[in-house]
């Protein structure tokens, strides 16, 4: 029978408590009307699944699959789908890593109806750690086929967080000076490429200075460790001379990015959030004030810009950075290992299972 693999429930308090994985059997599913059942081939791990594990994220579910990137291939078709959805079949596809959010640049279309990111939630049975799902047809999308198994994976959730903080948010635009904060995050390697492949010079942060170099080979014109004291000025010498400031910053961390970095926005610069690794608050400052500097918040991301952002990625011929992979979904040790990594910070790229431990990671990445 399919594997599938879970958290299990124990006692212990948010923070402190560290739920174990649970590996499980299910029947196969069946998709219905409308619906596409995929055979996953791969999964991979982002921070809120570590979150999860440590109960510190809303609306967990122990008996929903976890885990919330996936790329696989179309077994079959329910009834009733679309033609160009039945073409489909036996074709890669990436699923969408959220439900209830179709395509407002605002937020989820409709506020009265639930939005969640799939994987151990309450409010969805999706999530890709297993080895078939079945999925309505709109939450597929074909892959962009230089991917392979691992790439695929590591694309859904940081691509589709990333896109909007950089494209919705940040608006970025060929030309334009964008710091983008902790580089070696999956969120942050993202944003790095898609910046880089519109023509904006991006400018990194990290406390690892190995992680700056690895940036700047992959087109990062610069940076700068944040641990540094002075790293705001250190920034400020690199910056081109006839455009001596920063257009926006891509921020995941949080703390005092608005200090340090308000001095080197220009007016009406962006500082677009995508999290707040760092703490739960950030200082908002008089002096950002008077600079009309905008701060935007930005989670995930819809439906729409979720296809926007695969569509880029294939046009572009972009590989998503790939740190570690780990095969089979009964390979436990090997996923707790994965999610040790990050507990760590060691990675640089996402952290991949795949499912079978026998698939090919298909065609070689360039980076």
């Amino acid at each position: 029978m399919p594997l599938q693999l879970t958290v299990k429930k124990i006692d212990g308090k948010p923070g402190q408590v560290y739920y174990p994985l649970q590996l499980n059997t299910i029947p196969k599913p069946t998709p219905g009307p409308g619906e596409l059942l995929v055979r996953l081939h791969s999964c991979a791990l982002n921070h809120r699944d570590l979150f999860i594990r440590q109960h510190l994220y809303p609306g967990i579910s122990f008996s929903n699959p976890f885990l919330a990137d996936g790329y696989g291939v179309v077994e079959s078709a329910g009834p009733s789908v679309t033609s160009a959805s039945a073409q489909l079949i036996g074709k890669p596809v990436l699923i969408t890593p959220s439900r209830g959010w179709i395509s407002s640049p605002d937020g989820p279309d409709d506020p009265t109806q639930p939005w969640t990111v799939i994987g151990s939630a309450q409010l969805t049975p999706a999530g890709t750690a297993q080895e078939y799902i079945v999925v309505p047809e709109a939450e597929a999308v074909a892959a962009p086929e230089h991917l392979n198994a691992a790439e695929g994976a590591a694309l859904p959730l940081v691509g589709l967080t990333g896109w909007r903080a950089l494209v919705t948010k940040a608006q970025a635009k060929p030309g334009q000076n964008i710091l983008v904060t902790g580089i070696g995050g999956g969120v942050a390697l993202q944003v790095l490429q898609f910046a880089v492949a519109m023509g904006c010079n991006v400018f990194v942060t990290s406390g690892d200075s190995q992680k700056i170099e690895k940036a700047k080979k992959m087109g990062a014109k610069g940076g700068v460790i944040y641990k540094e004291k002075d790293w705001d000025k250190q920034l400020l010498k690199q910056l081109p001379r006839d455009r001596p400031y920063l257009d926006a910053v891509v921020d995941g961390a949080g703390g005092d990015v608005v200090a340090r970095s308000v001095k080197l926005l220009k007016s009406g610069g962006v500082i677009a959030s995508y999290g707040m690794t760092v703490g739960p608050k950030m200082d908002w400052l008089m002096q950002a004030v008077l600079k009309n500097v905008e701060l935007k918040g930005s989670t995930m991301g819809s439906r729409k810009e979720f296809e926007e952002m695969v569509e880029f990625v294939r046009e572009k011929g972009i590989r998503p950075v790939v740190s570690k992979v780990v095969r089979g979904l009964d390979n436990l040790s090997g996923i707790d290992e994965l999610f040790e990594e990050m507990k760590q910070g060691k990675q640089f790229g996402k952290l991949v299972v795949l499912i079978d431990g026998k698939a090919e990671e298909g065609k070689e990445s360039k980076l």
